[in-house]
């Protein structure tokens, strides 16, 4: 638990401190993020840069290692990571290849000068890519204990075990959580801090969900012998706590910079870095059913540009002013700070209600 806090904490102040070099390093490449024209009430964040993502993956990476570090030098862990794990390396990848691609797009809109930036053809292809890259890492190559990082059985709170898929759909299922989560993280960023900090909460969540897994893990035959009455068969839950810790302390860190007036953005490399690690993150804790429920706000606001998207192409007319959902608010005349905190806190109903499930159901087995 140390290297966790640990982790958690040399994230956030790298985070911290980083960002400012990170603004001002930007700003003199003048990579400021493009404002559409069509949304006037962010004309005056036109200057702001973009690509702050880049320090909180950074920030992540740093403290994974000096995660690592801790363990080597203090006791006290009943089971250790014997160095990076797989689990460390899918989870870290997706967060990295899918900020890559962020970047790209990124790259794209500072330089044409314009929110275009990479097509969504090309987008949905690299995350197809990077979803199915890493897929067959986590479902094809197991620890010696035969566990892997994904799994082969449909999951909510743990695997469904009488919905086996087999490795190759389950590969595809992988592809689609990750592909689902970039872009609904991708949408969600839209106003100062709504994205880090709905993430910062659901990064929590899987950090205790990963916890409480490692407290109860199958593997772990030194634990209490009562934990065995509902274990989980999770493969190296404690790294997945420690890299949740991690990713949640740095995007505090970043807040600071980001929240409302954001003096920088995370662009597509923050929230397509964001979303592929919480796609690892429900995949590697077989919760994947349960992540609509923790990533509430992120499912609602991607709902409302579906429906958009259906009603304009089907009727001729918008259900909302804007899209997506957050937009919409804005040219209602709320105050952007006002649409934020109440979203977070539809984030925040939405994360409680996901972790209560999660423990809720260990209640009943093991209460029960």
């Amino acid at each position: 638990m140390r290297a966790v806090i640990v982790a958690a904490c040399v994230a956030f102040v790298v985070s911290l401190f980083g960002t400012p070099i990170a603004i001002k390093g930007f700003t003199r490449l003048k990579a400021a993020q493009p404002i559409r024209d069509i949304n006037v009430s962010h004309s005056g964040k036109r200057g702001t840069p973009t690509m702050g993502g880049v320090v909180f993956i950074f920030g992540t990476l740093v403290a994974y290692l000096a995660g690592h570090i801790i363990f080597d030098m203090l006791p006290g862990e009943r089971i250790k990571p014997p160095g990076p794990t797989i689990t460390g390396l899918v989870l870290l990848g997706l967060m990295v290849f899918c900020g890559a691609i962020g970047f790209w797009d990124d790259f794209l809109k500072v330089r044409k000068r314009n929110s275009l930036g990479l097509n969504k053809r090309a987008k949905l292809i690299l995350q197809l890519v990077v979803g199915g890259v890493f897929g067959v890492i986590a479902l094809y190559f197991p620890a010696t204990n035969g566990q892997t990082v994904g799994s082969t059985y449909i999951s909510f709170v743990r695997d469904i075990h009488w919905l086996n898929v087999g490795k190759v759909v389950a590969v595809i299922l992988f592809i689609a959580v990750v592909m689902a989560t970039t872009n609904a993280v991708n949408l969600t960023d839209g106003l100062d801090g709504l994205a880090t900090g709905t993430s910062i909460m659901v990064l929590g969540s899987y950090l205790l969900i990963a916890f409480w897994q490692y407290r109860h893990w199958c593997a772990d035959v030194s634990a209490p012998s009562f934990s065995h009455a509902y274990c989980y068969n999770s493969r190296d839950p404690l790294e997945v706590a420690l890299i949740s810790a991690a990713a949640a302390g740095a995007c505090l860190g970043f807040l600071w910079w980001n929240a409302s007036p954001a003096r920088i953005f995370m662009g597509d490399t923050g929230s397509m870095a964001l979303g592929g690690l919480i796609a690892g993150l429900a995949m590697a804790t077989r919760t994947v059913l349960l992540l609509p429920i923790i990533g509430t706000l992120f499912v609602i606001i991607t709902l409302s540009l579906v429906i958009q998207i259906i009603s304009f192409r089907t009727t001729g007319k918008r259900v909302f002013r804007m899209s997506p959902l957050h937009h919409h608010f804005e040219l209602a005349g709320w105050s952007e700070v006002n649409i934020v905190i109440r979203f977070w806190i539809i984030a925040g109903i939405g994360v409680t209600v996901g972790v209560g499930l999660f423990y809720g159901d260990f209640l009943r087995v093991v209460g029960g």
